[in-house]
């Protein structure tokens, strides 16, 4: 499983990075970029999870992330059997992006747009299929009519009335110590491995070389919560995506992602969901 802090570098004969991510499925992989995301996903339907949101996506599906906020994608079906689930995705920094932007007033409307994106966001049925036509026929420019191309997209996206709000609040984001994301990134890599187990605090300290006191501190500074809080949301996550997409039983989901205790994680999952296990599959079923 991925680490939760993806880095992102960008190739030598450009200044941002288009991805073109071609997959059987889509795993559910719970993670967080520095940058700015457009994800366009194509052949594909299943659950998008993005902060606080989960909601079901279609092929064409088109959000606009800020960055660090957390967000996968995990797929039930393909639209065209036999044809494989793609992801086209962009990202771009924030020094980039404003560093070409805030010059020139024709391109101030994006400005706009990527403060919002602090929500994610969705948009409009039109938005969407112009701006596939664009990030399809990306793969195969040169790097300069990409750049061309990705102004294209993001003037688009800023014109767009219809946008939509994803999650519930703004993501905060700020600065840390030097060296701080990438050691809590370690410990959230390994907690993402390990979450079904039961992880020493000694192990995350050596893990992130720090002192476990620092480590509670910068864990909480970095993410908004606790190291046991943090690995309830993972198990949780991961049930979410196991009563959706599959017909185990909830006693053996619950056993899967580490819970020994029916009662205890149908407690700890309805504490996050507000609704039961049951419920919660019921709902989207229905």
């Amino acid at each position: 499983m991925k680490p939760y802090l993806e880095h992102i570098a960008a190739p030598k004969d450009s200044s941002w990075v288009l991805f073109d991510r071609q997959l059987d499925s889509i795993p559910f992989e719970w993670h967080y970029n520095s940058e700015y995301e457009l994800t366009l996903t194509l052949n594909s339907r299943g659950q998008r999870f993005v902060g606080d949101n989960l909601s079901f996506y279609d092929h064409g599906d088109l959000v606009l992330i800020g960055p660090k906020i957390p967000h996968t994608w995990c797929s039930s079906e393909d639209v065209q059997e036999g044809a494989r689930h793609q992801a086209l995705v962009l990202w771009f920094s924030d020094e980039f992006v404003k560093g070409m932007i805030e010059p020139h007033i024709e391109l101030r409307p994006v400005l706009r747009l990527l403060e919002r994106s602090s929500r994610a966001l969705t948009f409009a049925e039109t938005t969407r299929a112009r701006v596939q036509t664009i990030i399809r026929a990306m793969p195969t420019q040169p790097a300069a009519e990409r750049l061309v191309a990705l102004l294209q997209v993001l003037l688009a996206l800023a014109a767009d009335e219809e946008s939509a709000y994803l999650t519930s609040a703004a993501n905060q984001t700020q600065s840390f110590p030097g060296g701080t994301e990438e050691r809590i990134g370690r410990v959230i890599g390994h907690l993402h491995t390990h979450y079904r187990d039961e992880t020493p605090i000694e192990t995350l300290s050596k893990l992130a070389a720090l002192s476990r006191s620092s480590l509670h501190r910068l864990f909480k500074l970095q993410t908004g919560m606790t190291i046991s809080a943090y690995v309830t949301q993972l198990r949780v996550g991961h049930a979410c995506a196991l009563l959706l997409n599959s017909a185990k039983p909830i006693a053996l989901i619950a056993e899967e992602t580490g819970y020994n205790n029916l009662a205890n994680f149908n407690r700890q999952f309805k504490a996050l969901k507000r609704q039961t296990p049951r419920s919660f599959r019921n709902a989207f079923q229905a």
